[in-house]
């Protein structure tokens, strides 16, 4: 715990240098296909010390979230399998420090119900992006229906965190940081429940 806090400040350093956008750009790739701590922290240090660049700040992390989701996807799909379906050490170093061989086989299962939702779910909520992103390529989901879902639950997350924080300010980080899991799922439902609304009534 008190290397991951560590890192937590180490992060949150960035967003007071000249490096900040390029290192806001960097930790949304690296989330998405294999480091454990979400880009949102940076995001809001960013928009919280430039307000008026709220918008160009989660459009910088959209795009890196995105690169790096296309990355993991391209992970599971050319290096986790050996030519004879076993894994390879790769895979093992992800089980062992990423992942459990256990969620990854019950992502497998939800793959075969519910793809695109899968995938729009864990771009939005708290769930570990990477863990969808490489098991997206290792199952060879859609290419095009993956990148659509990333680029949509990732740019509405990050959007959401900039139009919150240039709308009311600091004050709103705290509210984040407490109820961000809550207010996430509680959002995901909304609106799966109303596509699902459309469906039967349209």
């Amino acid at each position: 715990m008190a290397s991951l806090k560590s890192t937590y400040h180490w992060i949150l350093h960035w967003a007071e240098t000249k490096w900040g956008v390029l290192a806001l750009f960097l930790l949304a790739f690296a989330e998405s296909s294999f480091f454990p701590i979400p880009p949102d922290i940076l995001l809001i240090a960013c928009c919280l010390a430039v307000p008026t660049r709220s918008f160009r700040y989660a459009l910088v992390c959209t795009a890196g979230s995105v690169l790096g989701a296309i990355a993991g996807y391209l992970i599971g799909d050319f290096v986790w399998l050996t030519s004879d379906g076993g894994f390879t050490g790769f895979a093992q170093f992800f089980f062992r420090h990423v992942f459990t061989v256990e969620q990854y086989r019950t992502v497998q299962d939800l793959y075969n119900q519910y793809n695109f939702w899968v995938v729009f779910t864990a771009g939005f909520t708290p769930i570990p992006y990477k863990l969808i992103t490489i098991t997206a390529g290792v199952f060879h989901i859609n290419f095009v229906m993956f990148l659509v879902a990333s680029i949509v639950s990732r740019g509405m997350r990050f959007f959401l965190f900039a139009w919150l924080i240039w709308k009311y300010g600091p004050p709103i980080k705290t509210f984040i940081d407490k109820y961000f899991n809550l207010l996430a799922i509680a959002f995901t439902v909304l609106l799966v429940g109303s596509f699902v609304a459309v469906k039967y009534l349209f």
